[in-house]
């Protein structure tokens, strides 16, 4: 009895084993539940099945519709292929699992469709003209569902125009189109026109859902306000340039034609542009003056007309005249020339032309200035180049030139160059040595040249002894009440110089370079 038992719990523990290792017959839709979709698009629905070994597959729609894709059928799975998808694929779509020994199971999916593939696209009925009524159109190309279209028509972020299409039936996609009319104006130009269509359906989850085009406006208008500009006056004399200007507002620009009206009557035409330029004016070119403009868009013309005068130039009067400080000379001009032949100092000052005619009177002026290297100098030393020890030396030197000249006297030494300074071109050598002796170089100099003169000065040094004999003066004319006087005064000048000694240029001024 113990033995059937174990028998039995043995055999229900291998057939719980075999249950729990068979795989349970399920199946799958990929993707599952619901899908959106844009229509024109490609779409691939999967039904997968699990523990059966020869499943077979079939797909319905719920109301039995065309399936409207091709069915692929593999050895655990099928396949439902929408390519493209149209509007007649917006159904419930069923799989339906077949498994012999394991019965059959079926699951759906909800497609969904949309159509919202591009930008909208912004016409204008006709070239815009100012003033003139125009109409904007804007298509949104392809829309499903249409009944969830919103469309705005805004320049420059203000609302024109809006509109819903919430009451479309449409079942298929559709190019929906709003218009909008208006008087551009000039101040439209340059600014955008704005198109903005939203398609916003709820629980459908696509982008974008809003799709944007703007436009920038051009208007055409003109030609308007034409008027002729005239520089320097549209009266003055022969000589003068004349310049007139054709200024008009016109969008695209005008087309602009000179015309003048001739004493004769007759008509001149000109070149085809704004400014009308006279280098030289005439007494023939006085008269009517006629600027057409044409807006070639438009096709409206403007016109503008002014009168010009040229007056005849009375002879001119020149006269040329120099003045240095408060004398004023005339001098004789050829033709208003006057030539000057190797200019020189003396030619320097301010030179007036002074021109006149019964009309008035008119004067310019330059100055020149000549510049002269340093010429015709003259060096002189006081009192000699060949002094005595102790005295002073001065030299002085003038010169020719223009701009004034600098000076500067340099002692040649071999070691070193010794630059003394001067005053007013005066050099001063105090209490003279020896060593005050050699050569000088004097070099005077401006912007323009320069010249040097060399001087040599030598100096004599002064007899000197140890011991001086008196002289002795034997004045037999002369009375004893005078000898006397005269024996004290030359003692006095022999110890005056022992004490004195040798003498130095304590007092000169030396710079070393």
């Amino acid at each position: 009895m113990l033995k059937k038992m174990g028998r039995i719990n043995q055999a229900v523990l291998i057939i719980l084993y075999v249950l729990i290792t068979v795989k349970a017959f399920e199946m799958e839709i990929i993707p599952a539940n619901r899908i959106v979709v844009q229509i024109g698009e490609m779409l691939v629905l999967t039904c997968n099945t699990t523990g059966c070994e020869s499943p077979s597959f079939s797909w319905r729609t719920q109301m039995d519709h065309p399936l409207g894709g091709t069915v692929n059928n593999y050895r655990t799975y099928s396949t439902l292929t929408m390519n493209p998808v149209s509007v007649e694929n917006s159904h419930d779509y069923l799989c339906t699992v077949f498994c012999s020994e394991k019965g059959k199971k079926e699951k759906s999916i909800k497609v969904e469709l949309y159509s919202f593939p591009s930008d909208p696209v912004i016409e204008i009925s006709t070239s815009l003209v100012a003033g003139e009524p125009a109409t904007v159109i804007c298509k949104i190309p392809d829309v499903y569902p249409s009944d969830h279209l919103e469309v705005l028509l805004m320049k420059e972020g203000h609302t024109l125009h809006a509109k819903g299409f919430f009451e479309d039936d449409s079942r298929n996609k559709e190019t929906k189109t709003v218009t909008y009319s208006f008087n551009p104006t000039t101040e439209d130009i340059g600014k955008e026109i704005t198109c903005v269509a939203k398609l916003p359906i709820a629980n459908m989850d696509f982008e974008p859902k809003e799709r944007v085009t703007s436009l920038k406006l051009n208007a055409n208008f003109g030609p308007q306000n034409t008027i002729i500009t005239v520089s320097p006056s549209n009266f003055t004399v022969e000589g003068n340039p004349l310049k007139l200007t054709c200024v008009t507002e016109s969008n695209p620009p005008a087309q602009v034609l000179w015309r003048k009206h001739l004493a004769d009557g007759n008509i001149e035409h000109f070149i085809e542009n704004n400014v009308l330029s006279i280098p030289h004016a005439r007494f023939t070119d006085s008269g009517l003056y006629i600027c057409e403009v044409i807006n070639l868009v438009t096709n409206k013309t403007e016109k503008a007309t002014v009168d010009i005068f040229i007056q005849d130039v009375p002879a001119v009067q020149i006269t040329l005249r120099k003045k240095i400080g408060d004398v004023i000379t005339t001098l004789e001009t050829e033709d208003g020339k006057y030539t000057i032949d190797k200019a020189q100092l003396k030619d320097a000052g301010i030179y007036e032309c002074i021109s006149i005619n019964k009309l008035g009177k008119q004067s310019q002026h330059i100055v020149l200035d000549v510049k002269v290297p340093p010429q015709n100098i003259t060096v002189l030393v006081y009192p000699s180049e060949n002094v005595k020890e102790g005295e002073n030396v001065t030299i002085t030197c003038s010169t020719y030139s223009n701009p004034p000249s600098q000076m500067v006297l340099k002692k040649v030494h071999q070691e070193r160059e010794i630059i003394l300074p001067s005053v007013n071109g005066t050099f001063t050598l105090y209490n003279v040595t020896k060593n005050d002796t050699g050569k000088y170089l004097l070099d005077v100099f401006n912007e323009v040249g320069n010249n040097i003169k060399v001087i040599e000065i030598a100096v004599i040094g002064k007899l000197e002894k140890r011991h001086q004999m008196m002289p002795l003066i034997i004045a037999f004319s002369c009375t004893t009440a005078i000898a006397i006087p005269v024996v004290a005064i030359l003692i006095y000048v022999s110890r005056k110089a022992k004490i004195n000694g040798s003498y130095s240029l304590v007092k000169a001024l030396r710079l070393k370079v």
